[in-house]
């Protein structure tokens, strides 16, 4: 099946091809960096990652470049209010953001570009608009003219009469037109500046995107990605500045993630109802955060629930314990060489997790297919066990899945186990034995009695063909 992605600038899937065969371009908006990240980045750093990750899977040699926002109102505000300089704040929480990326498995970008590095470039770009005649100076500012770009509004599906003036679209009467951007900001009192043509001042918000992008990408590539809160005015200018300075198409595929809502509260700093990462993977397993966040197609909007990340963490254990089943049963001799049809239920599995992931990237379905599965797979170990199937189709399986899951950005990790006291361990193991015995006398309620117990310590109980197995509850 060929891969299909979901187009935000033609509202339509379309058939992926890339400009190169072979080759995958991608550019993501990353963050800003004036604070913590919180849920809403982690949903779209996940998906844009799994994303990247399922083009490689499929074979294409991928450069992913995300950028960070280093200079910007939010940054030189909070640098004011702490006294200190805006570099102190960006690289504080650009640390911070490196630091929960990785603790989400969020694999870093090829090329992380900072604004701050890339000035030369905007001014340069700039020039270009003015010399085309779509961009204004006006005291040391300089504007992008909305209306000598026709186009503007097809991204967000906005005809250009109906925009009203977007969040970060400054009102100004020097404008022509209350639509019009900024590309160049002339220097305020306690704001770092650049030298420029027009004199000291910085970058506006959107230029920094296109000037990023096309220096690593080209002024033409495949694919650029962010929130969807992004596509206006922040991608709807990207797209009219780089198409006015080119005249060529900017990006062929437009992907967009969804909100992330608390309640029937979309998240915003402004309500005080942010869950930064930070906290977030304090209480949960990491993993467990990705395949709650993956079961609801990256398009739609997710309501945010502690109680399903526990339920996925719970989940998460079923496929874990397989490769855990795999290295203790490998080494039994083999059974005749039955396979019992595993192969072919394996292969279909995986044609159907990759027609999940080609029908743009449902990592709903391809989630389902995964626990489908794994209970292929338990069912075979419980014949292994009894001395009835071949254990090298179970590796061979147990093989797939987790080649299918590390697609998903999961079984990539062990997960963080908090150190068990001696004395419990031991006090568990002794009940174990004891419930093995009732079992076997078929003292039933003795052992329910026991299996109480145990649990009351913590622990988790599973009874399986080979015997009884328990875990901690805490791991």
């Amino acid at each position: 099946m060929a891969l299909r992605i979901y187009n935000t600038l033609k509202r339509d899937k379309e058939l992926f091809e890339p400009l190169v065969p072979g080759q995958v371009r991608m550019y993501v908006c990353g963050i800003t960096a004036y604070d913590r990240c919180h849920i809403g980045h982690a949903r779209s750093a996940i998906v844009f990652d799994v994303i990247r990750r399922y083009l490689e899977y499929r074979g294409y040699r991928v450069t992913f470049v995300k950028n960070v926002t280093d200079v910007d109102d939010k940054i030189i505000r909070r640098a004011n209010a702490e006294g200190v300089s805006p570099r102190e704040v960006t690289d504080r929480f650009i640390a911070a953001y490196r630091e929960d990326m990785a603790a989400l498995g969020v694999r870093p970008a090829d090329v992380e570009p900072q604004a701050t590095a890339y000035i030369p470039q905007m001014i340069r770009l700039i020039e270009r608009l003015i010399a085309k005649g779509v961009a204004y100076v006006v005291d040391g500012d300089v504007y992008f003219e909305v209306r000598r770009f026709p186009r503007y509004g097809q991204l967000s599906g906005k005809p250009l009469d109906e925009l009203l003036v977007g969040a970060r679209v400054e009102v100004d009467e020097r404008k022509r037109d209350p639509r019009d951007f900024a590309l160049w900001k002339s220097a305020k009192p306690d704001e770092p500046s650049w030298t420029s043509p027009w004199g000291p001042g910085r970058p506006g918000w959107h230029i920094e995107c296109s000037a990023m992008s096309m220096e690593h990408l080209g002024e033409s590539f495949d694919i650029h990605g962010g929130g969807e809160d992004l596509i206006f005015p922040h991608h709807e200018s990207e797209i009219a500045q780089s198409e006015a300075a080119t005249e060529r198409p900017f990006v062929r595929y437009w992907i967009h993630n969804g909100f992330v809502n608390l309640g029937a509260e979309k998240m915003s700093k402004s309500l005080g109802n942010i869950l930064t990462i930070k906290e977030l993977v304090k209480r949960h397993d990491p993993e467990a955060l990705r395949l709650y966040l993956l079961g609801t197609h990256y398009h739609n909007p997710l309501e945010f629930s502690e109680e399903r990340v526990h339920d996925s963490a719970s989940a998460l254990e079923r496929l874990r314990r397989l490769p855990q089943e795999m290295e203790r049963l490998a080494p039994l001799p083999p059974s005749g060489g039955l396979d019992g049809g595993l192969p072919r239920q394996v292969a279909e599995l995986c044609g159907r997790f990759e027609a999940a992931m080609d029908d743009d990237f449902n990592t709903a379905q391809a989630v389902g297919v995964l626990f489908d599965l794994a209970r292929v797979l338990h069912a075979y170990v419980d014949l292994v066990e009894r001395g009835e199937r071949a254990v090298a189709p179970l590796v061979d399986g147990v093989g797939v899945l987790v080649r299918l899951s590390n697609v998903l950005g999961l079984l990539e990790r062990s997960p963080v186990r908090p150190e068990m006291p001696l004395e419990l361990r031991e006090r568990i193991e002794v009940l174990i034995t004891e419930r093995d015995a009732a079992r076997k006398r078929r003292d039933w309620r003795r052992a329910d009695e026991i299996r109480a117990e145990i649990e009351s310590l913590g622990a988790l109980v599973e009874d399986t063909p080979s015997g009884t197995h328990w875990k901690w509850r805490g791991a």
